[in-house]
């Protein structure tokens, strides 16, 4: 028997999660069946199990590699000189996640901002996403961390502010253009970069 390529076992997962995303979007979490997924991505049902074990492994999976994007996004961010200021760092990211997973609905719509609101959603009630969640967090507000120090090494951030709490301020920005983005329709990337550089400008008015 001819050996499967790890490129063919990757390109066969990717297929699977792009696909549950797409259900999961659509339809909702709850109202997704994995025979709706194995629909969507035309295998059988062992060449799905055979990489998941079901709906709770899949959108697990699906939120490790947002987080694990948005990351990297503000790891290599924080290593630019100068680093970028949140103005430009909040539409990269979503522009990142955009080129990175372009799929749209039938509607057109963008899948990702949907399909973040039904991992929030999920998160409330099983505990393995909710801490799949908690570490990715983690991790990003870690990587805020490196950011901060790239802005206190530029100058452009006191020593003393709080990273912490700029990190959690930042990752609610971004979570909350996805939510108007899911809730009532795409935001043009100017408008994220102006509004956020308008935030960053109150008390300086002249």
């Amino acid at each position: 028997m001819a050996r499967v390529s790890q490129q063919h076992l990757d390109a066969r997962r990717r297929q699977i999660l792009d696909g549950a995303a797409v259900c999961f979007a659509r339809n909702g979490f709850h109202a997704t069946s994995m025979q709706d997924v194995l629909k969507e991505v035309d295998l059988s049902a062992g060449a799905v199990y055979r990489y998941f074990g079901g709906k709770e492994e899949l959108i697990a999976a699906i939120a490790s590699e947002v987080l694990e994007t948005v990351r990297g996004t503000l790891e290599q961010a924080a290593r630019e000189s100068p680093p970028p200021t949140p103005d430009v760092l909040v539409p990269r990211a979503l522009a990142t996640m955009r080129e990175l997973r372009p799929t749209t609905l039938d509607t057109g719509e963008w899948l990702f901002p949907r399909l973040m609101i039904q991992v929030w959603t999920e998160s409330t009630r099983n505990p393995g996403l909710t801490a799949v969640l908690a570490d990715g967090y983690a991790e990003i507000r870690s990587a805020w961390g490196g950011m901060a120090q790239s802005y206190k090494d530029a100058g452009l951030l006191p020593e003393g502010a709080d990273v912490d709490a700029m990190a959690r301020a930042m990752i609610a920005l971004v979570q909350g253009f996805a939510a108007q983005m899911a809730l009532f329709g795409d935001i043009p990337p100017q408008a994220l970069a102006d509004g956020t550089r308008a935030l960053m400008l109150i008390g300086r008015a002249t």
